[in-house]
């Protein structure tokens, strides 16, 4: 560095040559006296030593020689003043370079020094050089420091005993910033420890005592240009600035653990998709950070990242972070699928595993598995080959026997499947731009914990997030937004998910979820579902809906609120059961639907907002509250908002218990549903047995199984108008569909009754 050339500053003065009025033996400031003239100087036009040089004869006490022009003195510019110098006859003095430190007004600045040490002329005809270092600030050789000052007038002083006669060269004033260039940067290259940056010598041992260099002084590392490769894992303690790139192999690990964060490993390896895989891999192998956080970047993504393949691990139970940024899918042929049919053998004994599986060598773990008896979302977990067997997440549905499979293995942007156990693993306010490529999140086979939070799945397709075991396990997506690839098609030829899970306590709190096929599958208990606004309408007329919510174990133990259920349905089914026939355990229920929103419009009047659909006979309803709901049509009426879909098996009424569904409101709904319902029946023709008919209004359509209770409104009277004070009793379950309720009295009465009716024995 060097500001006489890059700023263009005169910092030379001229030669005594070019006249002496351009010297003052003042102190150089403007109307101080000159050596024009003065009777103790002379140039020399010819000297051995010095060619051209001024000789002066010393008669005062401090015997100044200073330059008119101003020398500017700049914060970072360091100037080194330099004299050569002999003494020819008389008394030697002693020599030091001096000058007139100005502020911006020209006044004086008392607080610097006006000069260096001195130094003593020893001998006659030697020549001496004398130098000093001006700068503005107090760094190591700096002899005169000089902060505050806007420019001097520069020179030396002959102090000691008059009467000595002395030659000196042309004064010279030279930038000399450079001295101090290392100390002024905040940073140590590579390639002053020996790094060739060519793509093929292995850089390491250089980067390694660079680092330390910059540890010690407190410095950056700076990677400037070039290649460089780097044998082995290699961590920086120190930040780092990247002008080369480094060359690495994906076993070999760079941990930045100072500049960890994506832009630093972009620029590290000169890619978005190399930097972000080699960041997460360094995420999973040190704990100076938690976060990989991708500064609000956006990051192409040019194939599946398989983070348990990149890290080298199969198990990590430490919480760690992805954060701040954007996935951008790459299009091209990385993200295609695969799939195969195999033939295979099922036995409800073994529910979780298929046998004998032809080609089991080409069947991918994670793959999803289609064919008859199989449900939604069964996934292939694991395969042994020794054992030609697959294990599956969940139960097959169609029992014990050999069939043809369909194998369906889908690509996701972050895969994380191939690990066995990974716990407490977090995605925060990314966006996954999926383009209807690949899904986005791919969890581990096992254990759990895992959370997405703030995080915006664009176009995944099949399936934003995909469980294929358990990893699911206590998993929170909060405040995330699902936007379907599927949008412009009608709701029943959409197929893609915004997300799926196995194992038991998902929590799906706040999120928006728009015109997928299904907002969630989730196949264990435990759930809580709160605040979520799932809309699965098109722009059809009389349109078909599909499920919002499919909730496939039968004593769900999971509570549905505050949520906006927009043009699709909660469905309950038991299709991930082995055996799914009742065999004495609980059957449906275990679930309260409390506080939500239910909206459709241009729907056909067979819609429904709650639909249980068997899988086998002999179940029933156990443990079901539906109250404080809103349900609600647009343009158009439906008949009811809830029914059994009987394509498998219809529901035992007779053992339904505990069902309580109260204090909804209705709006568009033909006939609205309640237990305990509460019924007025007025009997206008004197008799002994009135029925009383719930009119379908019992949830489901179900039996009228107990009467809770019953009051006349008004006195009963007999066909004289007698009053009638005979005690009457109920009977419920009457009528060819056992829904209404008879009333009987010891004599022929009319009048009104106020009776309540349940759909279940609470007892």
């Amino acid at each position: 560095m060097n500001k006489a050339v890059t700023e263009g500053l005169i910092l030379m003065p001229p030669p005594f040559s070019q006249g002496l009025h351009h010297w003052s033996s003042g102190d150089g400031t403007p109307g101080s006296p000159s050596y024009e003239g003065a009777g103790n100087v002379a140039f020399v036009p010819s000297d051995p030593d010095f060619g051209g040089c001024l000789e002066l004869f010393k008669n005062q006490s401090v015997q100044r020689l200073r330059w008119f022009g101003q020398s500017p003195i700049i914060p970072g510019l360091y100037l080194r003043v330099t004299v050569r110098i002999k003494a020819l006859s008389g008394a030697l003095p002693s020599v030091r370079i001096a000058g007139y430190a100005a502020d911006a007004g020209g006044g004086l600045v008392n607080s610097v020094p006006g000069f260096a040490p001195e130094v003593s002329l020893d001998e006659y005809g030697t020549v001496v050089t004398v130098s000093a270092i001006i700068g503005t600030g107090p760094r190591g050789g700096v002899d005169m420091n000089w902060a505050g000052v806007a420019y001097g007038h520069l020179g030396l002083d002959l102090t000691g005993p008059n009467g000595g006669l002395v030659r000196i060269d042309d004064v010279q004033i030279e930038d000399v910033t450079s001295f101090w260039l290392r100390e002024l940067m905040d940073w140590v290259d590579v390639r002053d420890h020996g790094a060739i940056g060519d793509g093929t010598t292995d850089d390491r041992p250089a980067f390694v005592a660079a680092a330390q260099e910059a540890a010690a002084s407190n410095r950056a590392l700076l990677v400037s240009e070039g290649s460089f490769f780097i044998g082995d894992h290699l961590t920086i303690d120190v930040p780092v600035r990247f002008q080369g790139t480094l060359v690495m192999d994906m076993a070999h690990r760079l941990q930045l653990s100072r500049s960890f964060d994506f832009p630093s490993y972009a620029a590290a390896f000169g890619s978005d998709d190399l930097g972000f895989r080699k960041g997460v891999q360094a995420l999973f192998h040190f704990t100076d950070h938690v976060d990989f956080d991708l500064r609000g970047r956006r990051v192409r993504i040019e194939a599946p990242v398989d983070l348990a393949s990149l890290s080298g691990l199969n198990a990590f139970a430490q919480r760690r972070r992805i954060v701040n940024g954007q996935l951008d899918l790459v299009t091209g042929p990385a993200w295609a699928s695969s799939e195969m049919t195999a033939q295979a053998s099922y036995s409800i004994t073994n529910p979780l595993r298929l046998d004998n599986v032809a080609n089991i060598a080409n069947v991918p773990v994670g793959a999803r598995i289609t064919g008859t008896g199989v449900g939604r979302e069964i996934y292939v977990k694991a395969k042994s080959l020794a054992a030609n067997r697959v294990m599956l997440n969940n139960a097959l549905y169609g029992g014990s026997g050999t069939r043809s499979y369909t194998f369906t293995r889908f690509q996701h942007m972050l895969d994380l499947s191939g690990f066995e156990k990974l716990e407490r693993f977090e995605i925060a306010d990314v966006e996954f731009l999926c383009k209807g490529e690949a899904g986005a999140i791919n969890l581990p086979t096992e254990h759990g914990i895992f959370q997405v939070k703030g995080c915006t799945f664009n176009r995944p397709f099949p399936k934003g997030i995909t469980s294929i075991g358990d990893g699911c396990q206590g998993m929170l997506v909060d405040n995330c937004q699902f936007l379907s690839d599927e949008m412009a098609l009608p709701a029943q030829e959409r197929v893609s998910i915004a997300l799926n899970a196995n194992a038991n306590d998902i929590k799906l709190r706040n999120n928006r979820v728009v015109r997928f096929k299904h907002f969630a599958v989730l196949g264990g208990t435990g759930n809580i579902v709160s605040g979520n606004h799932f809309f699965q309408g098109d722009n059809q007329a009389t349109a078909t809906r599909t499920a919002g919510l499919v909730l496939t174990r039968v004593n769900l133990l999971t509570t549905l609120s505050a949520n906006y259920v927009d043009n699709a349905y909660i469905e309950l089914t038991n299709e991930h059961s082995p055996d799914p026939e009742w065999n004495n355990q609980f059957s449906f229920g275990g679930l309260s639907v409390t506080g939500n929103f239910f909206l459709c419009s241009n729907v056909g009047p067979g819609f429904r907002f709650f639909r249980i659909k068997p899988f086998g006979e002999g179940h029933f309803i156990q443990g079901l509250q539906v109250s404080g709901n809103v349900f609600r049509t647009l343009n158009g009426w439906i008949d009811r908002v809830e029914e059994i879909d009987t394509t498998h098996a219809e529901l035992r009424f007779d053992r339904f218990r505990n069902v309580i569904w109260e204090n909804n409101a209705y709006n568009g709904i033909s006939t609205p549903a309640e237990s305990p319902l509460v019924l007025r029946h007025n009997q206008n023709t004197a008799g002994n047995n009135w029925i009383i008919n719930t009119g379908g209004k019992l949830p489901f359509r179900g039996w009228a199984r107990t009467v809770a209770g019953f009051a006349m409104e008004g006195a009963p009277n007999g066909p004289g108008d007698e009053v009638r004070t005979g005690m009457p009793y109920a009977v419920p379950q009457q009528g060819p569909d056992n829904d209404r309720v008879r009333l009987t009295w010891p004599n022929a009465t009319r009048g009104r009754v106020v009776m309540t009716i349940r759909v279940d024995n609470p007892l």
